[in-house]
């Protein structure tokens, strides 16, 4: 089973139906609930990362609430996100899994560990950083100019936002979109200007509340970023690195904002051996 032709399943988190898509059903490993980024749906699953996760974990990818499929009106806010994501473990039936947050993901991730210790065992937090990072709370004119010469050049904004403007990087960019297009049949909905709005609104938020005590984390935590990321300023993955005490760190050399998709060969390698540990 791949990412191709998974079905998408859903269930009734709150009165709303919240959809998801489960590989590796059949392996041993503690699930992955895998949160997104900004704009994605599940459709923007990277098939290399998670079809390499699930060669030996269960993993889920999901919409949130007013996101592709999922129903409802997505939050303006990461706590009421992560209020979202909590219960849709819970309707799962899951008492513990593994979580991985990449970009707005991470900062809902970083936001159910601290309410919900008792729900995750590990976490792997890419392309992220702590609430009131530096730079977080200007993401917004950031998107905004990516976006626009997006439409300019004809080009998905990922292009531009994930990924160095060089030759590295314009490869890496291009085997990326290729990848996310590869379902072609029952591919979800697609995001709303309102709903892509609330997030931004909800990043701004959480890039100019107060920092959160991190030291009071005690699983065992997986950061990873590129050298160079645009959106979510490399500088705030060593501080993540800095205040939770049991965590590690890799940064991909001459890689941006999506360094896994770039380097997703050696970051499932190095995600299975920590999950493994």
């Amino acid at each position: 089973m791949s990412l191709k032709n998974v079905k998408t399943q859903s269930i009734n988190v709150g009165g709303t139906d919240f959809y998801y898509r489960k590989l590796g059903e059949d392996k041993p490993g503690l699930p992955i609930i895998f949160l997104n980024h900004l704009t994605a749906t599940m459709d923007d699953c990277d098939p290399k990362i998670i079809e390499g996760l699930a060669s030996e974990h269960p993993i889920i990818c999901f919409d949130n609430r007013g996101i592709g499929s999922t129903g409802g009106v997505t939050p303006k806010n990461v706590a009421e996100m992560a209020t979202d994501a909590i219960a849709f473990i819970k309707a799962l039936g899951y008492q513990k899994v593994d979580l991985f947050g990449f970009s707005l993901g991470g900062f809902i991730s970083q936001e159910i560990l601290l309410r919900e210790p008792q729900l995750v065992r590990k976490v792997i937090l890419a392309g992220t950083g702590p609430a009131g990072g530096a730079g977080i709370s200007k993401m917004t004119p950031v998107v905004i100019k990516d976006v626009i010469k997006g439409n300019f050049t004809f080009r998905n904004p990922k292009f531009y936002l994930f990924f160095n403007s060089n030759a590295n990087g314009h490869k890496a960019a291009k085997s990326y979109l290729k990848r996310i297009k590869e379902r072609k049949e029952n591919r979800g909905g697609k995001l709303k200007m309102k709903h892509l709005t609330h997030q931004l609104e909800a990043i701004k938020a959480y890039g100019l509340q107060a920092p959160q005590d991190l030291s009071v984390i005690t699983q065992t935590v997986l950061v990873v970023n590129g050298d160079n990321d645009k959106m979510v300023p490399s500088s705030n993955s060593y501080e993540l690195k800095n205040r939770i005490k049991n965590s590690e760190i890799i940064i991909y050399k001459d890689a941006g904002h999506g360094s896994i998709f770039q380097n997703h060969e050696d970051f499932v390698k190095k995600a299975l051996e920590f999950l493994a540990k």
